[in-house]
């Protein structure tokens, strides 16, 4: 199995991973949550990783009793004001010298989506942004670029880092053991992931449009 078919099975069912996580490494499981909300959020190179629906099922097994909700909202929300915080510091200080790099690991069709996204909506992106697969993780690094005031940065993103990860655990932790929900759950991925997707790309879109 190749790593993209791994990455994808990994993010399809993500809670038999994690299922299979909590039995093999009991408490360090929320070390390992932490890293992948912080990585996915602070490294710019990436923006993959499945944050949205990590957080449902995250959710979900805290419902099951398989997690502790308050330790799940603590520590990701941590990771998530963390993670934003690095990307943001790498784009201040490293920002353009990854932009004129023109390395593979670099996306920067995703950061030009961002970049989009941020000069028509302005700071309020960074909070949005976390409901926005890829753009979600290059809109810190944008806002480091363009040398958004830090202490405003910084308060986007707590609240941003606080309706993520709360509003979807929460999510996860009401709903994801309703039986229709475990049975569709690969479906619910889907739409978690294409939904905000395009939505992304549309406002990415239309921002370019004016801003010609």
């Amino acid at each position: 199995m190749d790593s993209l078919t791994l990455l994808l099975d990994f993010i399809l069912h993500i809670d038999r991973y994690l299922e299979a996580f909590v039995q093999a490494y009991g408490v360090w499981i929320y070390a390992i949550l932490f890293l992948i909300v912080f990585v996915e959020t602070g490294l710019v190179v990436m923006p993959f990783l499945p944050g949205d629906s990590l957080l449902f099922v995250v959710g979900a097994m805290a419902g099951a009793e398989l997690l502790s909700l308050p330790w799940v909202l603590g520590l990701l929300t941590a990771a998530a004001i963390l993670g934003d915080q690095c990307n943001y510091l790498i784009g201040r200080h490293f920002g353009q010298r990854l932009l004129n790099a023109n390395t593979r690991w670099f996306n920067r069709q995703a950061y030009d989506q961002a970049h989009a996204f941020y000069e028509r909506y302005g700071s309020i992106t960074i909070v949005l942004a976390r409901f926005l697969p890829f753009i979600r993780t290059f809109a810190p690094f944008v806002a480091g670029v363009a040398d958004m005031d830090r202490r405003r940065f910084t308060l986007f993103n707590i609240v941003g880092a606080f309706i993520w990860v709360w509003g979807i655990c929460t999510a996860g932790y009401l709903f994801g053991n309703i039986d229709w929900v475990k049975a569709n759950l690969d479906k619910i991925i889907w739409a978690m992931i294409l939904i905000p997707g395009l939505i992304a790309v549309w406002g990415a879109w239309k921002a370019k449009g004016n801003n010609p």
